[in-house]
C-alpha cells in the first residue's frame, strides 16, 4: 500500500513495532534541556551544543526547538551522523565552550519509518513517493558485495561502505538489514566520538552526552529517538559522574 494512502492520526504504534523504547525526539530533548538547566544550574547561553547527526535535510526540518535555546550547534557529523570533522573539529568545538559553561553532544544515525510500517523508507515533504532514509546507509548496504574502492570526491560514503563490509556477516544474517545497519552505525559513531573526546582538552565544567537512533517519520509526526546514551562527564577528568534525570 503506498504511504500516501495510509492515513493515520498517530504513528507511535508503528514506530514502536521497530523500536519499543522510542519516544518523540522533541519531548526527549525538552527533558534533557530542562534537566541540564535545573540539575546543574546552567542557563542556555552557558551551553554549547554539538550535533553529530546526518546532514540529511529531514533532520534539520524536524530538529527540536528546545535544542535551539543553547549556543551553536557546532556540526561534527557528516553522512549518517559519523563525526567526520575528526580531531580538528572536536578540538575547535571544545575550545569554543564558555569558561563557566558546559557542552552537550547529541549524536546518532537515523532511519525512516513509513506510515504503513516499513523501516528504512520515508515520504519526504512535498513528495508522494517513498525514498530511502538514511539514503547513504541504503547505498552502503546495496554495495556490500562490491570491491572496496577509494574516491576523494565521495570519501564519507566510502567509509560507510567499509563499515558495512566489515560487518557483512552480521548484516546478512539480520532479519532487517536496514535496522541492523543503523545499530552498526550507532556503535561506530559512539566509538569514534569517545576516541575524539578522550584526545581533546575541553574548557568548561561538564560534557553531556545524548546518543541514540533517530527515527524519522512523515513531517507532521516529527521524529522519534531510541535513546542509547545518557551520560554526564566532568570536562577536565572526563570521568562519568552521572546521568541526566530525563526518565
Amino acid at each position: 500500500m503506498p504511504e500516501e494512502t495510509a492515513q493515520i492520526d498517530d504513528i507511535t504504534p508503528v514506530v514502536k513495532q521497530f523500536y519499543p523504547d522510542a519516544v518523540p525526539l522533541e519531548s526527549l530533548m525538552h527533558r534533557v534541556v530542562q534537566s541540564i538547566f535545573n540539575e546543574y544550574d546552567y542557563t542556555p547561553n552557558q551551553i554549547l551544543l554539538a550535533n553529530s547527526i546526518c546532514s540529511d535535510d529531514i533532520n534539520s526540518l524536524e530538529y527540536p526547538a528546545e535544542a535551539r535555546q543553547m549556543l551553536g550547534p557546532f556540526e561534527l557529523g557528516g553522512l549518517n551522523g559519523f563525526p567526520f570533522t575528526g580531531l580538528t573539529g572536536m578540538s575547535a568545538f571544545a575550545s569554543h565552550v564558555p569558561d563557566d559553561g558546559a557542552v552537550m553532544i547529541f549524536y546518532g544515525p537515523h532511519i525512516g519509518v513509513t506510515n504503513h510500517g516499513k523501516a528504512g523508507k520515508l515520504t519526504r515533504p512535498g513528495q508522494n513517493k517513498e525514498s530511502s532514509c538514511c539514503g547513504a546507509a541504503a547505498l552502503a548496504l546495496s554495495r556490500i558485495n562490491e570491491p572496496a574502492k577509494s574516491d576523494e570526491l565521495d570519501y564519507q560514503q566510502i567509509y560507510l561502505q567499509k563499515l558495512m563490509k566489515d560487518n557483512k556477516p552480521r548484516i546478512l544474517s539480520a532479519g532487517m538489514p536496514e535496522m541492523e545497519a543503523a545499530e552498526i552505525f550507532y556503535e561506530a559513531n559512539e566509538k569514534r566520538l569517545m576516541e575524539l573526546i578522550h584526545k581533546t582538552d575541553f574548557t568548561g565544567n561538564h560534557i553531556f552526552l545524548i546518543g541514540g537512533i533517530i527515527i524519522n517519520c512523515r513531517q507532521k509526526f516529527g521524529s522519534y529517538i531510541s535513546l542509547r546514551k545518557n551520560s554526564v562527564l566532568e570536562a577536565q577528568s572526563l570521568k562519568i559522574t552521572g546521568r541526566l534525570g530525563i526518565n
